[in-house]
């Protein structure tokens, strides 16, 4: 396991003063968001669909940072969403990143729907040697462990980028995460509380040396992603910095 960070920790910074303060606060490894509209993307999906080869120029120029993850926020709708997709396993492949991390559809999606549009994406990526990461999320479809769990089980090769936030703080807090653990392939982490899904690290509830123990007994050798964005009232490098410091401590 080795500790990176997203480019959606520093929302409100360009990609160059992002590489720069990573490099900073310690670390080797970043992971890029494309994000269409939210703040902290590295660039947008459909400009990675519009000009692929402009895009592995502008996301292979990470100061010599190894990249870690993609991770996908996309505005599109239909058939557009795969057309998106399919660009961007092509540059996940031309970077040499193998996960791609995408969101869980909202609540209320058809399951059905959900499985078959996860089925393509899977073989999308696998043609291009890269692996999918179902993130767990709040107010999602993933925010019950149990569906994420299906997912999993129904899509042959579709792993979970977890984020432990979603079990502590949401709807189905408390649950014990256990049997989502064989398919992580990526993580989300920041501090949170049965009450604030982000607190100052070490406020919150998250034990995150169990957490790495329970990584290890499934051979877990991936990415401990930091994805904290800043806190109204507080320096936000110095927090980004603490988490680094405590996972690596951990390690």
């Amino acid at each position: 396991m080795f500790v990176t960070a997203s480019t959606e920790c520093f929302p409100d910074r360009s990609n160059e003063a992002v590489l720069e303060l990573l490099i900073d606060l310690g670390f080797t490894s970043v992971e890029l968001a494309l994000n269409e509209s939210a703040p902290g993307g590295w660039m947008k999906p459909s400009e990675v669909l519009a000009d692929t080869d402009n895009a592995i120029k502008r996301c292979g120029s990470t100061a010599r940072m190894d990249i870690a993850a993609l991770s996908i926020q996309s505005d599109a709708e239909g058939t557009a969403v795969l057309d998106e997709f399919e660009a961007i396993c092509k540059l996940a492949k031309a970077l040499k990143v193998v996960t791609i991390v995408v969101p869980s559809s909202p609540l209320g999606t058809p399951f059905n729907e959900e499985i078959e549009k996860l089925k393509k994406m899977v073989a999308l990526a696998a043609l291009e040697g890269a692996v999918v990461a179902l993130k767990t999320q709040v107010d999602c479809m993933t925010q019950d462990l149990e569906t994420a769990a299906v997912f999993c089980n129904h899509v042959k090769g579709l792993g979970l980028a977890l984020d432990p936030s979603c079990y502590t703080t949401g709807p189905h807090k408390g649950k014990a995460i256990d049997k989502l653990l064989p398919f992580v392939r990526h993580t989300h982490l920041r501090d949170s509380t049965k009450d604030e899904y982000q607190v100052r690290v070490g406020q919150g509830e998250i034990d995150y040396g169990k957490l790495i123990t329970q990584l290890q007994r499934v051979k877990y050798r991936r990415a401990l992603s930091i994805h904290m964005t800043p806190m109204e009232g507080l320096e936000h490098p110095p927090e980004v910095r603490k988490l680094r410091l405590l996972l690596d401590s951990l390690l």
